[in-house]
């Protein structure tokens, strides 16, 4: 052996330690790592020569148990969960509250018992016993029911906008865990074949068919494939956090229902979307629609200060009382009828200001709901293109590059087994189908997350989901 020859054995026997040390921080079991990739892309992997099929994981850490028993969830069960969140029951209080308001502004005024006596004298006093009742002038009632009907309807309108947050905040996390699984399935699946890739490239070495420094390079692949391998368990914890705060549960009792895991292609799938222009008229008229999102909340809060205005307005007629009494004096015989009649002068107070001040904020109101027309629409239309762009990509990586790169990978691992690639070559192909399945997850996942936020803009595409 040249000198050469025995640098590079040095060399690999330096990397072999370093790569078994690494595995014993990093356990790297069969039990593990035995999840072949292609799930998402609908399409089984290609046969390693010598080695089977391994089993799909479960949703749980296989090194860390849960410490509590888990939920298994779908998502229309995870979307109800949410909705029973406190958020949601404090914004249907608020509901209730305003329609006893509401109740309460259709009251008339309660007339108003007196009692009036001059003098102290026996002989010389007068008693006066009457009841006055305020008439309400200018339309003050009916004003003050249009107010409370306009805060009613913003407080509704705020518990709609909150319901269609939460249900496009949990779709987005219910995907985000769902290809978070997948993606630690795909990296476990990475292992496991950067193992058998250090397997065939020892055997080659020792039959001195190829040079040392490629199993080195194997080692490292394997290395490399056990940090993406820890780096997608981080992932799917940071998954399962968000969405069990979403349904109010801690992290270690979110999994999936069984079998979807296994049936994600299904689950992935992309629907069609309406066509944008049918969504900007959701937008447009959201007061019309169940007040969808912040549009619907602008042209609630506009109601509500024209209906402000409206009882400032009748606020500048006066109010009418009447009197209807009995009086009685002393040392004459009988009982005296008393009415009368008060109105008070708008002499000094017409309560300009405040009608000025209401007006002002209902030009206000009617401002910001424009502005949110225009940022509502522009969302959407951004949404929309992301999605379509998203699911193109999708679709795409699934129909063509997923199965070449696998097929490429297969023949170059064959054609490595026959002398005909280098290992670098197999590595090559490895990396690429990998990396169509992981480029495949990210654009599913951008997919729904552009889902998710048509849906808070636009209200509900699919019901079903």
């Amino acid at each position: 052996m040249n000198a050469g020859t025995k640098r590079l054995a040095v060399m690999a026997a330096a990397c072999l330690s370093a790569w078994c040390g690494g595995a014993r921080a990093q356990p790297l079991s069969a039990a593990a790592t035995a999840t072949t990739p292609g799930t998402m892309a609908g399409a089984a992997p290609a046969a390693i020569p010598g080695t089977t099929p391994a089993a799909a994981p479960g949703p749980t850490s296989p090194t860390t148990p849960p410490t509590t028993p888990t939920t298994p969830i779908d998502l229309a069960s995870a979307i109800r969960l949410a909705l029973a969140q406190p958020g949601l029951r404090a914004a249907a209080l608020e509901v209730a509250a305003s329609e006893a308001a509401l109740t309460q502004a259709a009251s008339h005024p309660n007339p108003e018992l007196a009692y009036l006596r001059e003098g102290q004298d026996a002989g010389s006093r007068t008693t006066t016993i009457q009841v006055n009742q305020a008439i309400e002038l200018g339309g003050k009632r009916r004003a003050r029911l249009a107010l409370a009907e306009g805060e009613a309807g913003l407080a509704r309108s705020a518990l709609a906008a909150r319901r269609r947050e939460v249900r496009a905040e949990v779709i987005a996390a219910y995907y985000t865990l769902l290809v978070a699984e997948e993606r630690q399935a795909l990296a476990q699946a990475l292992g496991s074949l950067a193992r058998q890739g250090v397997e065939v490239a020892a055997k080659r070495v020792a039959a001195g068919k190829i040079s040392p420094i490629d199993d080195t390079k194997a080692r490292l692949a394997a290395l490399d494939a056990s940090a993406e391998l820890a780096q997608a368990g981080a992932e799917l914890g940071v998954a399962r956090t968000r969405l069990g705060a979403l349904l109010g549960k801690p992290a270690e009792a979110i999994a999936l229902l069984e079998g979807q895991s296994a049936g994600m292609a299904a689950q992935l799938e992309l629907p069609e979307l309406p066509p944008l222009a049918a969504l900007l008229t959701r937008v447009r008229d959201a007061g019309d629609a169940g007040n969808i999102g912040d549009v619907g909340r602008a042209r609630s809060q506009l109601a509500a200060s024209q209906a402000q205005a409206a009882v400032e307005r009748s606020a500048r007629i006066p109010d009418l009382t009447l009197s209807l009494g009995s009086q009685r004096v002393d040392g004459v015989d009988g009982r005296q009828a008393v009415f009368g009649v008060s109105v008070p002068l708008p002499l000094f107070n017409r309560n300009q200001g405040n009608l000025t001040a209401a007006l002002r904020r209902s030009d206000k109101a009617r401002e910001e709901l424009a502005a949110a027309q225009l940022a509502g629409a522009a969302e959407l239309r951004a949404a929309h293109i992301r999605y379509g762009a998203a699911r193109s990509e999708a679709l795409l990586l699934r129909q063509d590059v997923i199965p070449s790169a696998r097929k490429a990978h297969a023949l170059t691992l064959k054609g490595f087994e026959a002398g005909k690639f280098a290992f670098l070559d197999v590595l090559d192909a490895q990396r690429t189908w990998f990396q169509a399945q992981s480029r495949h997850a990210a654009a599913v996942l951008a997919a729904w997350r552009a889902y998710a936020d048509i849906e808070r803009l636009a209200g509900a595409v699919d019901p079903t989901h």
